[in-house]
């Protein structure tokens, strides 16, 4: 395993740097403070290329880029632009709808479906989360019964992201509640279907520029050519596609901690107190210090990853451990960012406040901290 990137490969991150540092910018503090979803940043994603970065060239407006590529074009988005809901949200719908249409679509799912995609016209969203199955996920009760030419669906999905917006809904539903996670399997649900609802958009505590919201399906028909692969496929499904999904949201999210430290070091050394740069003082030091050592293990671990899942080989234990550390990591560094910069850091009109807000999120969403405890617990045969 070879850490040292190509010049083509620094590059690229260095371009994805320039691109968010340049093209993502405007009014980022304005959308963030109402909660607006930022559709022309999202189109000018998919014209620089991002979306397109989960499906083969083959595909209309497709890039077939590397993962390891791919990654770091996602860590360099988290450096150059403050709008981690931004980064959130291009990463859910590539990793978590796109791909698995890549990879278990039909031909004509795939044309109907990834070009939009990848053009930023059409916007995926992935529905697993129930009121009652949450870190529990497949204990779903949604149902799909099956009928002439296809599907009904009954259930509610909650806490879904990107669905206030979404032009395509990933969901996944169960075929028989006998059959357990087994029953469990995908449709591809158009916005336009009858018998799906949409709920109102949900306020949060951060990340609050992708939207969030609860879906209802009431006997909601889909054709047989939606369903998402074999009848009880979708457990593989999912579980496969949310590895993918962890290293490249993490990855911005490991872009934000480089971003974090140079801005703490900076700060560190510019500020004055008692006579001397506040960097001299060992307690603020020991902080960055602790911001530094967080991001460089956690830049080791995110590699890694991306480079088992890349050579396809198994991560499970890897991919836990990764979510684990770095999501707790980069909420750790965001309450370090807001001491060193001490008042001015909790004012909301300087941006440092924000990471730590976005960051609780990270403990929650694609597996909770505690989940991931149980998950490597079990594969040590605890």
């Amino acid at each position: 395993m070879d850490f040292a990137w190509t010049p083509e490969q620094l590059a690229l991150k260095k371009s994805a740097i320039t691109f968010a540092e340049t093209l993502l910018k405007d009014n980022e503090a304005a959308r963030e403070g109402v909660g607006t979803f930022p559709r022309d940043a999202w189109r000018r994603c998919a014209e620089y290329g991002i979306q397109g970065m989960a499906v083969p060239s083959s595909i209309p407006s497709g890039r077939g880029t590397d993962f390891l590529d791919a990654m770091l074009v996602m860590e360099g988005l988290g450096y150059g632009c403050r709008d981690n809901g931004l980064a959130f949200a291009l990463n859910a719908q590539m990793w978590t709808v796109q791909l698995p249409i890549v990879h278990h679509g039909s031909e004509e799912q795939k044309r109907k479906y990834l070009p939009g995609m990848c053009d930023g016209s059409l916007i995926g969203a992935h529905a697993v989360t129930e009121p009652d199955a949450g870190s529990d996920a497949f204990s779903m009760r949604t149902r799909a019964q099956k009928c002439d030419g296809g599907y009904l669906l009954s259930g509610v999905k909650r806490y879904i992201s990107l669905a206030p917006v979404a032009d395509l809904i990933l969901v996944f539903a169960s075929i028989d509640p006998e059959l357990g996670r087994w029953g469990i399997t995908a449709f591809l649900v158009d916005r336009g279907s009858p018998g799906l609802q949409f709920g109102p958009e949900r306020e949060k505590m951060g990340l609050r520029t992708v939207p969030m919201g609860d879906l209802t399906f009431d006997e909601c028909f889909v054709p047989t050519a939606n369903r998402l692969g074999a009848e009880g496929a979708g457990l593989r499904l999912s579980t496969t596609s949310l590895d993918w999904e962890r290293c490249c949201i993490l990855a911005s999210q490991l872009g934000a901690m480089q971003r974090q430290l140079e801005t703490a070091c900076g700060y560190a050394r510019t500020r004055k107190q008692f006579g001397q740069q506040i960097g001299k003082f060992q307690s603020v030091a020991n902080r960055v210090v602790d911001m530094k050592l967080r991001l460089e293990t956690s830049r080791l671990m995110l590699y890694q990853v991306a480079w088992l899942k890349r050579e396809g080989r198994d991560a499970m234990m890897e991919s836990a451990m990764l979510k684990l550390h770095l999501s707790e990591c980069f909420l750790a560094s965001s309450t370090d960012a807001i001491r060193v910069h001490g008042a001015l850091g909790y004012m909301s009109e300087n941006g440092v406040e924000r990471d730590l807000r976005d960051a609780v999120g990270g403990t929650i969403y694609a597996g909770t901290s505690d989940i991931q405890r149980n998950v490597i617990a079990a594969l040590l045969g605890l």
